[in-house]
């Protein structure tokens, strides 16, 4: 059996397994009064989830995890799309481990559902944070049966993320999956709190719209740094494929000064909401 091993357990989130659901739970308990559970209600699509260490952006992606939890439906499957941050795998790639481990323990690649989509295969996850981080989270709030699909998008356009989409809902139709789709992804990078407000707005505005092609043109004509934005337009499109009237909604979202009150630059972190 072929595992992926926990390679960023002690820098994005402790590598011990008591410290990572103490942590989670010091997160979960800042953060209950906040938490809008009444998404949990409706049928979740999936969500945007930040992807940084979890003192920085555990407190807007816990948002999303504690609303699927408390969903009626849960998923069978947990699509993981991420984006390569070195820049140097395939367009697009199912991982081709058996399993990943975590802290937490190990959750099960759905192997039948990666062949239902004809992605090709690859080993993009090695150097990759921005897929592992999603696992303990599944595995902390999600039943212990829960499989995952990770699915590195290196080539980030809107042709691109149409035709994943469609992949992934003739492979869910296939196999007959319950699933639930993460986009993994923070917002801007490295900016001024206020500029950063400005330029993820002008993203936000068109997710909202569930737009594809305004998110792709929005973010190069303004230079965002959207680390995820291959993802998070897979999602949209994959929600209008296979939904009436999907909608996306803001659960959470703040910045890595609240770790690091002092810095002047800093990165965002936007939790949103895929619902039908």
């Amino acid at each position: 059996m072929k595992t992926r091993r926990a390679t960023f357990a002690g820098q994005f989130y402790p590598a011990d397994k008591n410290a990572l659901y103490k942590l989670i739970e010091k997160i979960e308990k800042q953060e209950a009064n906040k938490i809008d559970l009444s998404y949990a209600d409706k049928k979740i699509i999936g969500g945007i989830v930040p992807h940084a260490g979890y003192e920085f952006s555990g407190y807007e992606a816990i948002h999303f995890f504690h609303n699927l939890q408390k969903t009626a439906e849960q998923p069978d499957t947990v699509v993981i799309l991420n984006p390569d941050h070195s820049g140097v795998s395939m367009p697009v790639s199912v991982d081709n481990h058996d399993q990943w481990e975590s802290p937490a323990g190990s959750s099960e690649v759905d192997h039948e559902l990666a062949e239902a989509t004809g992605l090709p295969k690859s080993q993009a996850y090695a150097r990759e944070h921005s897929g592992e981080v999603m696992i303990p989270f599944v595995q902390y709030y999600l039943d212990k049966s829960t499989k995952i699909l990770p699915i590195t998008i290196s080539q980030q356009n809107p042709e691109n993320a149409r035709q994943v989409a469609k992949s992934l809902v003739n492979a869910k139709n296939q196999v007959d999956r319950k699933i639930t789709i993460i986009a993994s992804s923070d917002f801007s990078h490295f900016v001024n709190p206020n500029q950063g407000i400005k330029f993820d707005n002008l993203v936000i505005k068109q997710i909202n719209k569930l737009d594809t092609d305004a998110v792709y043109q929005a973010i190069r004509q303004n230079n965002i740094s959207v680390c995820g934005f291959g993802p998070i337009m897979t999602l949209i499109e994959y929600a209008k494929q296979i939904a009436d009237n999907p909608s996306a909604s803001i659960l959470a979202r703040g910045n890595s000064g609240k770790k690091r009150p002092l810095d002047t630059e800093v990165v965002d972190y936007v939790s949103m909401i895929f619902v039908e």
